[in-house]
């Protein structure tokens, strides 16, 4: 069997990964593309960092298994079927599902620290990084954090100064020169998105 080709994407939070991969990924048939995302390797609870204030730090290098994960795309890279329960962020109104990752000809590896991680980094055939100006991603992380995850407008706030922005200005910014493509996404990727599906298809045949 052909050895899968790994693409590697990441970016702040709220930089518009998420959108970038749907959009991505809708371009390809089932079988063509695996996504196996870091948010489904998050430690649990009782093993996450806290901060000065006693609040639960979930965005920190130290809140990822990034041993499992590496250790799961390499065994998706040898033609295995990787078997792990999703990672809900303690939504208690959501019951997580177990979830399926098959091989297929392009392995998706996507979260915001994949570029860190060297063990993880050497597996990436393509690293891809999604930048966006600091107050585009606030706004989204507002919306994201208050409809998908219920939390109030005061707790969001304190999350970004205190745990997202210097993470990001830590443990990722420093790595954006290391991806081979960077697309901005202030306003739309349409362009480095017809680009990027146009290479993986070849990946495909």
């Amino acid at each position: 069997m052909q050895k899968p080709f790994i693409v590697g994407i990441t970016g702040g939070s709220a930089s518009g990964k998420t959108l970038f991969l749907e959009r991505l990924l809708s371009s390809f048939e089932d079988g063509e593309v695996c996504l196996i995302s870091q948010d489904n390797y998050y430690k649990p609870r009782e093993l996450q960092p806290i901060d000065d204030h006693g609040v639960y730090n979930f965005d920190r290098p130290e809140s990822i298994d990034f041993e499992g994960y590496a250790s799961d795309i390499r065994k998706i890279q040898a033609g295995e079927t990787v078997h792990r329960e999703e990672y809900t962020f303690n939504n208690a109104a959501k019951t997580p599902k177990m979830l399926t990752f098959n091989s297929a000809p392009v392995v998706v590896v996507e979260g915001i620290f994949v570029l860190y991680y060297p063990e993880l980094a050497s597996l990436l055939d393509l690293k891809i990084f999604i930048d966006a100006k600091d107050h585009i991603k606030l706004k989204r992380r507002i919306i994201r954090d208050k409809v998908e995850r219920g939390y109030d407008l005061d707790d969001v706030l304190y999350r970004y100064e205190q745990h997202v922005m210097p993470t990001y200005e830590k443990y990722i910014k420093p790595f954006m020169n290391d991806a081979d493509l960077i697309v901005p996404n202030n306003h739309n990727f349409d362009k480095a998105l017809e680009v990027i599906r146009t290479y993986l298809r070849a990946k495909t045949t």
